[in-house]
C-alpha cells in the first residue's frame, strides 16, 4: 500500500443495528472498512449488547488494519442509551438493550428530572439512561453495590480499549435525564445515583492514552497510537460541519434513528410529549434536536406501501422535526437518506428556504471522527506554543 495511502485513523463506529470498523488514511480517504450486525443476547438477566463478541470482532479487525501501516489514533463513536457499569476491570451487569421494556415499569418510582432542566423527554423502553440506571439498581443491588464506574457506551469503548475511564458531554446529554445542558451540570437524578459513579470529564477529542498492554501485543498496534476519549453517533455526524460552518444550519443524521439538529435554531419549541430535545455539542453548547426512528419505519413501510411512497412519508416527518426546531440555513443530509431520491425530493419540496446537500459518508460518523481527531491535533499543538 503506498504511504499516502496507510491507515492513520481508526473509527470504531457502534450503531444500534450494526458495527464498523473504518480505517482512514492522512486525507481521511477510507482505506479499510469492515462490519457486522450489532446483536443483542436475550438474557439472562435481561436482553442485552453482545458486548464480548463486538470486542472479540474489533481486536481482530485491529490487528488486520495494523499489518496495512501505522495507526495514529482510534475514536470510539457510539449511540446513545447505553452504558457500561464497570467493577474492578469488568462488567458488573450487562449493557442494557434500550429497546427492553424493564425500565418502563418503574412508573412514578423514577424521579425523572424536570423536561425545564433537563430538555431531556420521556421516551419509551430504556432510551432515558437515568431511567436504565435507576432500574438496574433497583433490580439488582448486589450488583450495583460492587459498580465502581458507570461510563456512557463511546466511553466504555474507549475504557476497554485504554483503561482510562472518563465521562463525555456528548454522550450525558443525549435524553439521559442525567444533565442540565443550559448550565451544564449533573441533574438530580446523577447525584441520587452517585456523582461519583460518573468519571471526571473530558472532551471528545481528547487523547486518552494508548491501548491496553496486552491490546497492544494481540493487534501489533504500538504506544503511539492513543485513545480519544469518543463521542455520541449523531453529534459525531454534526462536529464536522460544527468547525466547518458558521450559524445558522441543520444537520439531518439518519439511520436507524433520523435526528435532526439546527445550529442556530430554538430550544423554545421543545416540547416534552414528541421526541424533541436538547442534545449538547463537543464544545458544551445546547443542540436544538428532534427525532423520529425514521429508518427502521422505511423499511416497514416499503414493504407496506412502496418504497417512494415510505420515503416522501419520512420526509414529511423530518420536516416537521426541522420546523419544530426552527432549523435555518444549509439542511446537510447524513447517511443513507442522502442517496434516497424521493426523501431528498420531497424534503426539498417541503423546506424550500434550505437549500439541501447531501453528504457522501454513509453515516456521517467517519467525518466527525476525522474532524474531532483534527481539532485535538490542533488543540494539541496551540497548548504547546502557549
Amino acid at each position: 500500500m503506498p504511504p499516502d495511502r496507510e491507515p492513520h485513523l481508526v473509527v470504531l463506529d457502534v450503531g444500534k443495528t450494526n458495527l464498523r470498523l473504518a480505517a482512514l488514511d492522512e486525507a481521511g480517504r477510507v482505506v479499510s472498512l469492515r462490519s457486522r450486525p450489532n446483536r443483542v443476547e436475550p438474557g439472562p438477566p435481561y436482553p442485552h449488547l453482545d458486548v464480548e463478541g463486538c470486542f472479540e470482532w474489533l481486536v481482530a479487525g485491529l490487528a488486520e488494519i495494523a499489518g496495512s501501516g501505522a495507526v495514529r489514533a482510534i475514536v470510539p463513536v457510539a449511540h446513545g442509551a447505553a452504558a457500561g457499569l464497570i467493577a474492578s476491570d469488568s462488567l458488573a451487569l450487562p449493557v442494557l438493550d434500550y429497546e427492553f421494556e424493564g425500565p418502563a415499569s418503574l412508573g412514578p418510582r423514577y424521579p425523572r428530572p424536570p423536561f425545564a432542566e433537563t430538555l431531556s423527554p420521556p421516551l419509551a423502553a430504556g432510551l432515558n439512561l437515568g431511567r436504565q440506571l435507576f432500574w438496574q439498581r433497583e433490580h439488582f443491588p448486589d450488583a450495583w453495590a460492587r459498580v465502581e464506574r458507570a461510563l456512557p457506551y463511546a466511553q466504555y469503548w474507549a475504557w476497554r480499549l485504554s483503561g482510562v475511564a472518563a465521562s463525555e458531554i456528548t454522550s450525558l446529554g443525549c435524553h439521559t435525564d442525567l444533565w442540565i445542558p443550559r448550565r451544564n451540570v449533573w441533574s438530580p437524578l446523577a447525584a441520587e445515583l452517585g456523582e461519583a459513579l460518573f468519571p471526571p470529564l473530558a472532551r471528545a477529542w481528547d487523547a486518552l492514552g494508548p491501548l491496553r498492554p496486552e491490546l497492544r501485543a494481540k493487534t501489533g498496534i504500538d504506544a503511539s497510537c492513543q485513545v480519544l476519549a469518543g463521542v455520541h453517533d449523531s453529534n459525531a455526524s454534526f462536529f464536522a460541519h460544527r468547525v466547518a460552518r458558521t450559524a445558522p444550519f441543520a444537520v439531518l443524521s439518519t439511520g436507524t434513528w433520523v435526528v435532526a439538529m439546527a445550529h442556530g435554531g430554538s430550544l423554545a419549541g421543545l416540547c416534552e410529549e414528541r421526541d424533541t430535545l436538547a442534545n449538547v455539542d463537543a464544545f458544551g453548547n445546547a443542540l436544538a434536536t428532534a427525532r423520529f426512528m425514521g429508518g427502521r419505519e422505511y423499511a416497514e413501510r416499503a414493504r407496506e406501501v412502496g418504497a417512494e411512497a415510505a420515503a416522501r412519508e419520512c420526509a414529511a416527518r423530518a420536516a416537521d422535526c426541522l420546523g419544530w426546531i426552527d432549523a435555518r440555513g444549509e439542511l446537510i443530509i447524513e447517511g443513507p437518506f442522502a442517496r434516497n431520491e424521493a426523501f431528498c425530493r420531497r424534503l426539498a419540496e417541503l423546506r424550500p428556504a434550505q437549500r439541501l446537500v447531501r453528504s457522501h459518508d454513509d453515516t456521517g460518523t467517519l467525518a466527525g471522527a476525522l474532524a474531532l481527531w483534527r481539532h485535538g491535533l490542533s488543540a494539541a499543538r496551540r497548548s504547546l506554543r502557549s
